[in-house]
């Protein structure tokens, strides 16, 4: 039975006073929304370049491709670090501060990483840099305060089209620098260069605070409160759970992708397995509109929807397992549910109360990010006994999951929605 959706004791309750001076001075969609997605695409880049370059750090580095692979884990721990101990900072601390530092400590880590003279140099500067790349999730809910209630979700969506992008295209932009300046240090120069930019642009563009004025909270009760607002609200487990589901199926899919493409009858190199990552953009781009139809038609509405793209997508993939064209197709199906389906549960969740924002976006990033990891942990187990349609059939159970979940808070009651 689901447990009452009442305040936490350290939040503002659900409907409190307006944000600070500034919060929703601006419309979404207006230069500050952009900007903000701008550079949510080029900071979420920081934790995808590296991986097309890892055979080629294995080379200049003198390791194996194995080791070579700790960069990339590497990036993954320090990301989830980030979301846990510095996102919930956006509640209480200055926004242009804590933006500015953020920038300028991944600038640094970038620097260190292009000149890294070994693999544990290397290895410790991506650790660091991606734990303070996690602006991304700092800036979602400031946008989605800035925007307001009647078109919060265009905002999310608008920032997520921004880190769909960025994560996609961010390692084809890295295989083009490293080929350009005949190393892989060149992609980390380039992305030092691109992230320090911002630096001049992003921070005064934005408010000084988020959340509510004058709420202040110790450290240490601010990181306590994160397990109390999943109890409290409703709207935090039923995303949290949803978004978990979903990233799960949507994790088993790529987890596998480039061992089924590389098998008869397909017989694809790693070449064509990168390429599906900008063969899926039309699905990336076309999950924008799921903004404006949260802030519509609610979260609940949209999520119905992204799982009936999901189930189409896995259809596509496991009946056309061998076909080229089922794959792309299905792979775009699964890019705009999985998209559309973050959007609405963040776009609910932001709903809440300005004061608890970046913490409940905590939470959620961390439910996803767990399912992600579990899906992948199951994919590998799954695809190396039983092969392609076992991976395909675990997708589908998640995918369940998420549905049922879907499917019992619609019975348990209205969302919250915008007036």
């Amino acid at each position: 039975m689901d447990l009452p959706t009442t305040p936490c004791p350290t939040a503002a309750p659900v409907g409190a006073p307006a944000p600070p001076p500034g919060a929703g001075a601006r419309p979404a969609g207006g230069p500050p929304v952009l900007l903000m997605a701008v550079a949510g695409a080029v900071t979420v880049a920081n934790l995808y370049f590296p991986q097309p370059l890892l055979a080629a750090v294995a080379r200049g580095l003198r390791v194996s491709e194995q080791t070579a692979g700790l960069v990339a884990s590497a990036a993954q721990v320090g990301y989830a670090l980030g979301i846990l101990l510095i996102v919930p900072l956006a509640d209480t601390a200055r926004l242009r501060l804590l933006t500015t530092t953020l920038l300028a400590l991944t600038s640094c880590g970038l620097v260190v990483a292009a000149a890294a003279p070994n693999l544990l140099t290397l290895t410790l500067a991506t650790l660091a840099l991606s734990t303070t790349t996690v602006l991304p999730q700092v800036l979602t809910p400031v946008a989605a305060a800035l925007a307001g209630p009647g078109r919060r979700g265009r905002a999310v969506g608008t920032l997520g089209l921004g880190l769909t992008l960025g994560s996609t295209v961010s390692r084809t932009v890295s295989g083009a620098a490293s080929d350009a300046g005949g190393t892989w240090r060149a992609a980390y120069v380039v992305a030092a260069v691109a992230t320090a930019a911002l630096l001049f642009l992003l921070p005064r563009a934005l408010p000084d605070r988020a959340g509510t004025a004058g709420h202040r909270l110790p450290y240490r009760r601010l990181l306590a409160s994160l397990p109390r607002l999943l109890v409290d609200h409703r709207e935090v487990r039923v995303s949290a759970a949803i978004g978990a589901s979903v990233f799960a199926a949507y994790s088993v899919f790529w987890a596998t992708l480039a061992f089924h493409l590389a098998t008869p009858p397909l017989g694809f190199g790693a070449g064509v397995a990168g390429l599906f990552g900008l063969l899926s953009v039309p699905g990336a781009l076309l999950s924008a509109y799921a903004g404006p139809l949260a802030d519509r038609f609610g979260a609940g509405a949209v999520n119905a929807w992204s799982l009936l793209c999901l189930a189409a997508s896995l259809a596509l993939v496991g009946f056309g397992a061998h076909s080229p064209v089922a794959l792309v197709a299905g792979a775009n199906l699964l890019v705009l549910g999985t998209s559309a389906s973050q959007v609405a549960n963040q776009a609910r969740i932001f709903a809440l109360s300005p004061s608890v924002a970046a913490r409940v976006n905590t939470v959620f990033m961390l439910s996803s990010f767990g399912g992600g990891a579990l899906g992948s942990f199951t994919a590998a187990r799954l695809y190396g006994s039983y092969g392609w349609t076992a991976a395909v059939l675990a997708a589908a159970g998640f995918s369940v999951a998420a549905a049922l979940v879907v499917a019992r808070a619609r019975r348990g009651g209205p969302e919250l929605r915008p007036a």
